[in-house]
């Protein structure tokens, strides 16, 4: 089978399409086809070495967490899945190695739910990830109906399922993002914050006190946990750039795992339309390059998918 691999890092061109062993499910395991995987950050710092100290080594690495496709197989002792059935799940990939951006992938049935009916394949593709970081991100912070979050970053994929999780908490959300962005921001039932060199002024113009908590998906650090009120709560998305507690802050950074019951939920919330899937474009694995490209230009709204 074709899958997108990175054999040495570096820029976009790095990236090859490998003929690759079609992998087998083991026990408690599913091998699903790959009808659509998405681009996210992680995959271009993989390929451009900036996780390289965390990882094994290796003579080639396969790009790709999250997915939506159909269950091919099944392993022994799976019951709740069937060939045919159209699905979504996430790869851990830093304890699995198993990349989604592939024909094929083999993930452990724990990782997969049933996909969003009437929901386009690479609009699917885009939730995994990022609804489970959003939505383990918000537990992590443990904020209480009433209480005011900030997100930083709130237009990306992770902040806009974010503001939306966090509404539908009660929470009283902030989401900080460029102008170009107040609509959506605001449509997803938060309170706009426009981007500025200083979030903490900007935060605290809103909120003298600070917030009870920050979401930094924009990896402010420092700057972000500045708008924090004295012992609230920051939660990064990122651990080794989540800044030094201060002021009884409590500090935390999410480290998304696959959970079955929880993409259900995410699943639920974009049926019942509580949640939006964003697409920016589709690409075929032989344009991954192309994909990383315009991801590192910036500015995109919605995933970059690559449809096998």
């Amino acid at each position: 089978m074709r899958a997108i691999v990175v054999k040495a890092f570096g820029e976009p061109d790095v990236l090859e399409v490998a003929e690759v062993a079609l992998p087998e499910p083991g026990a408690g395991q599913v091998r699903i086809r790959v009808g659509a995987a998405t681009v996210n950050p992680v995959d271009v710092a993989t390929r451009a070495g900036a996780l390289a100290p965390f990882l094994p080594e290796l003579d080639q690495y396969p790009l790709g967490w999250d997915v939506a496709g159909t269950i091919d197989a099944v392993g022994e002792g799976v019951t709740d899945f069937t060939p045919g059935e159209a699905v979504i799940g996430l790869s851990d990939w830093f304890a699995t190695m198993a990349g989604a951006q592939a024909e094929y992938v083999v993930l452990n049935a724990s990782a997969v739910a049933i996909a969003p009916t009437g929901v386009p394949v690479a609009e699917a593709a885009t939730l995994p990830l990022n609804g489970l970081t959003a939505l383990q991100a918000l537990d992590l912070l443990g904020l209480s109906a009433g209480q005011s979050l900030v997100v930083t970053g709130a237009a990306g994929a992770v902040g806009g399922y974010a503001l939306q999780l966090a509404a539908r908490r009660g929470l009283r959300v902030f989401g900080v993002a460029g102008p170009e962005d107040r609509a959506f921001v605001t449509e997803a039932g938060a309170t706009f914050i426009a981007r500025t060199d200083n979030v903490a002024e900007a935060v605290r113009a809103a909120l003298p006190e600070g917030a009870d908590g920050v979401l930094d998906t924009a990896v402010l650090g420092a700057d972000a946990l500045a708008a924090v009120r004295d012992a609230g709560a920051y939660t990064g998305v990122f651990g080794p750039a989540a800044p030094e507690s201060e002021r009884g802050i409590r500090v935390g950074a999410v480290s998304v795992q696959s959970n079955a019951d929880q993409l259900a939920e995410l699943v639920f919330l974009v049926e019942s339309g509580a949640l939006t899937l964003r697409v920016a474009r589709t690409f075929g694995l032989d344009e991954a390059a192309e994909a990383h490209a315009l991801f590192a230009k910036g500015g995109t709204r919605g995933r970059l998918v690559l449809v096998p």
